[in-house]
């Protein structure tokens, strides 16, 4: 009797050894651990290693929780692979135009002619009118820029050869004032001053905003015909003098 309970304290402290086997080696353990992937590393050894202690099936605990860690490591995973699209979806949004608060309104600074005195241009053969400009200020690049001139009894005439509507990079524009004349007889220009106006695609109404271009009304010219000639002889100038 005393050997029988000698082999039965050996088979508890081989049980014990086994425990400590799982949780230390443990094949069920490293298969766990394996598995589990790096989130899962961890908890997987330290539930193999605290179940060893206490009981002697827990060798075959630590494995199925290893398993289910392993599992966890694995959703871990996939939780981190779908999050990846939100970052990029991130960086994305970061190539939005951002405009400072503190940004002045854009404008036009004329280059040709200068606006501080008032061009005349005849309208003839052979004449035109070139109007130049520096845009100042701008971040938020128009699409597009739509040049006109307003005369003084409100008709507006488009500039330029393209009824007005100009490239946003252009930065200066040629206005055939006598071809325009012999093509549009119904809306003939009118002799008198004009204005120049330059918006983009926001209108002439747009209102003062930083980084876009403010409507540009700042430049006055004035159109007029040649008389035709009448000779002295004729007594015609000197009974309009007198």
């Amino acid at each position: 009797m005393p050997q029988l309970e000698s082999r039965q304290a050996q088979g508890g402290t081989n049980g014990n050894n086994g425990n400590g086997n799982a949780g230390n080696n443990g094949n069920a353990g490293n298969t766990g651990n394996t598995n589990a992937g790096n989130n899962g590393n961890t908890n997987a050894g330290n539930n193999g290693n605290t179940n060893a202690g206490n009981n002697g099936n827990a060798g075959n605990t630590s494995a199925s929780n290893a398993g289910n860690n392993g599992n966890n490591g694995s959703t871990g995973s996939s939780n981190a692979a779908s999050s990846a699209p939100m970052s990029g979806s991130a960086s994305r949004s970061s190539s939005v135009l951002l405009i400072p608060q503190t940004a002045a309104a854009g404008g036009i600074s004329m280059t040709q002619p200068p606006a501080t005195a008032t061009s005349y241009y005849k309208i003839a053969p052979s004449q035109v009118i070139v109007f130049g400009w520096n845009m100042t200020s701008v971040i938020a690049s128009p699409t597009h820029l739509t040049i006109s001139a307003v005369a003084d009894n409100g008709n507006t005439y488009p500039v330029g050869p393209t009824d007005g509507i100009i490239p946003a990079s252009a930065t200066q524009v040629t206005w055939d004032i006598y071809s325009y004349q012999q093509h549009n007889p119904n809306m003939p220009l009118e002799v008198g001053m004009y204005t120049l106006n330059i918006y983009d695609e926001r209108g002439p109404g747009a209102g003062r905003a930083g980084g876009y271009l403010s409507p540009f009304n700042g430049l006055q010219f004035a159109l007029y015909t040649p008389h035709a000639y009448t000779p002295i002889a004729s007594g015609k100038w000197f009974s309009e003098v007198l």
